[in-house]
């Protein structure tokens, strides 16, 4: 079976993007995603999405990490609005289905703002913090993140006997507190290797850097480009009204037999 394919990246996040609305792909192509996301034996990505028809919604998003794993991605769900958009399913709003439940988005400005959950608090671990942003997120302070060592400390605490049995993602974190801006760096679990950029790695990062008194929004600088994460925060450390903010681009498309 040959199947159309589009490539969206969100800040170098990249994905592997197929329409799916007339259910031709079921559970079992869950088998198929390492080799299609393989850089060297298949298109090359960070993850594959199905947009698929939901009675309910605009569209639903299913995403599938490098390794046929599941959870919420926040820079593909902004790329799965953008694709929408593309297919002509929606125009400039959206309200859809993704991993962890409803979602909406809008497009100003070839920006997607794209909600996120309620976060009721960003827990503390020792001098880290965790918080589950629809996937989960261990963050770590460090200093000079242009020299550490991400996929070697990534994996190290992705594969700790703390987060047994499904690991979790760790980010590395470098405070610019005059700038009210971070810069990230990510092991992102699924993929098991640093990634251009995270968006659920970026909205955790940002929250917790709220806890430590930075504003919204907040600016984030992943390896892949900038994004903005807004939010409030109430008197309890509790967060609501967040969005994630950044590009979604199409990059190429092609055909390739399944």
């Amino acid at each position: 079976m040959t199947i159309p394919f589009y490539k969206y990246h969100g800040t170098g996040n990249d994905f592997v993007m197929i329409d799916n609305r007339e259910g031709l792909l079921g559970p079992a192509f869950r088998n198929q995603v390492p080799t299609l996301c393989h850089r060297h034996f298949g298109i090359g990505a960070d993850g594959v999405i199905l947009i698929q028809l939901h009675r309910d919604y605009d569209f639903e998003m299913v995403y599938y990490n490098s390794d046929g794993s599941q959870s919420l991605c926040g820079n593909g769900s902004r790329c799965a609005v953008a694709f929408a958009r593309d297919l002509k399913m929606i125009n400039d709003k959206a309200i859809f289905l993704a991993y962890d439940g409803e979602h909406s988005a809008f497009i100003e400005n070839d920006q997607i703002h794209l909600s996120m959950s309620n976060i009721e608090k960003v827990d503390t671990i020792a001098e880290d913090y965790f918080v589950n942003t629809g996937s989960p997120h261990y963050i770590k302070l460090v200093q000079s993140i242009q020299n550490f060592d991400v996929v070697s400390g990534g994996r190290k605490i992705r594969y700790s006997e703390a987060f047994v049995p499904n690991g979790t993602n760790v980010n590395f974190v470098e405070l610019h507190v005059d700038e009210n801006a971070l810069n990230i760096r990510t092991y992102e679990r699924g993929v098991e290797n640093e990634t251009m950029s995270c968006g659920t790695g970026v909205t955790a990062a940002a929250l917790t850097a709220a806890k430590l008194g930075f504003q919204s929004p907040v600016t984030v600088h992943a390896l892949g480009g900038d994004l903005q994460v807004s939010f409030h925060r109430d008197a309890g450390g509790s967060y609501s009204k967040i969005f994630l903010i950044g590009p979604a681009v199409k990059v190429f498309q092609g055909a390739i037999e399944l």
